[in-house]
């Protein structure tokens, strides 16, 4: 009768420790910037450009690459257009943002071009506007990555914005 009893508690309270460990819910922060670059993958338009996206992340930065060993940010955008739209842009940045009807950013769509001068006077990068404020570039640092349009880094040196079609 003793060992019922203290079997009787034993079972008890390991069955109360195993369901209030298992009744914790673990959640990602949708706050965080992973979860908002996710959220503006997922809510792509177009299957193929996720799917060129996520195929060139993280290939490095490369002056004058053009390819997966090393890209830069006005080839990558070069290769999207053409790729996914069927788009020849020119190949510098500079001459991109010459081809480019100019839209104000809250009017930008999936596919459209943005461009920054980081230098002070002319066109030096350019990347390619998702949504809810994301874009996909060649980083100089990060190579490809989804980042966001809002941050200061940014709108501080954003100089145009439009569209090719």
């Amino acid at each position: 009768m003793k060992y019922e009893k203290h079997s009787f508690w034993l079972v008890l309270i390991l069955s109360v420790l195993m369901f209030s460990c298992g009744s914790r819910k673990y959640t990602v922060k949708s706050d965080t910037k992973a979860s908002k670059v996710a959220d503006a993958m997922a809510s792509l338009k177009s299957k193929e450009l996720y799917r060129f996206i996520t195929d060139w992340t993280g290939v490095k930065y490369r002056f004058g690459g053009l390819d997966k060993s090393g890209i830069d940010c006005s080839g990558f955008a070069f290769l999207l257009e053409k790729e996914i739209y069927g788009i020849t842009l020119p190949r510098i940045s500079r001459d991109q943002a010459n081809v480019v009807k100019h839209k104000s950013v809250d009017r930008l769509n999936e596919g459209d071009l943005v461009f920054f001068s980081f230098a002070g006077r002319d066109v030096d990068h350019v990347g390619v506007y998702l949504n809810n404020g994301f874009f996909v570039h060649a980083s100089t640092t990060r190579g490809v990555i989804v980042d966001d349009l809002n941050l200061p880094a940014y709108q501080n040196v954003l100089v145009k914005s439009g569209s090719v079609r």
